[in-house]
């Protein structure tokens, strides 16, 4: 059945496309995080595999609300590795040492680079497509990051 909710289809098709791309680039940046929850050495490691689960079980749950959202639009989400890694700004594991500064500087840029995407929805959502709702959404989203990133920021002070 056609959603129905005030916002034109081919608008609700581009938020749908803007959302999956986000849902890639969290997907990637959850399977990174839980690679370093897993792999993190040194002597800081309980302490970090602890943060590490606390940041990767907030991202799935905003995996979940954003195929959510998709799916609420009347869209779907995507929902393969190879679908994620076809349309993600991000970009798999690169490091190479599996200290816990290593891995915290590049979660770090990859929680920046989902922020700087999201900033740029929030208008667009509202202005471009008249969606206020999926505007709030990516809102909520973007602030969850920057508390995120903060989080790994002063990590690495």
């Amino acid at each position: 059945m056609k959603t129905n909710i005030g916002i034109k289809s081919e608008h609700l098709e581009k938020v749908a496309q803007a959302l999956n791309i986000l849902l890639a680039d969290e997907t990637v940046l959850y399977v990174k995080t839980r690679n370093a929850h897993w792999n993190v050495e040194g002597s800081d490691f309980h302490a970090v595999h602890l943060f590490f689960e606390e940041q990767y079980n907030q991202l799935s749950e905003t995996i979940d609300d954003i195929a959510e959202r998709v799916r609420s639009l009347g869209h779907y989400a995507v929902g393969t590795m190879k679908q994620y890694l076809e349309i993600a700004h991000l970009s798999e594991s690169t490091h190479g040492k599996n200290d816990s500064k290593t891995y915290m500087k590049e979660l770090l840029g990859d929680h920046e680079s989902i922020i700087m995407y999201i900033r740029g929805l929030v208008d667009e959502f509202e202005e471009k497509y008249g969606d206020s709702g999926s505007s709030d959404f990516v809102t909520a989203l973007l602030e969850q990051h920057e508390k995120m990133a903060w989080m790994l920021r002063s990590h690495l002070n």
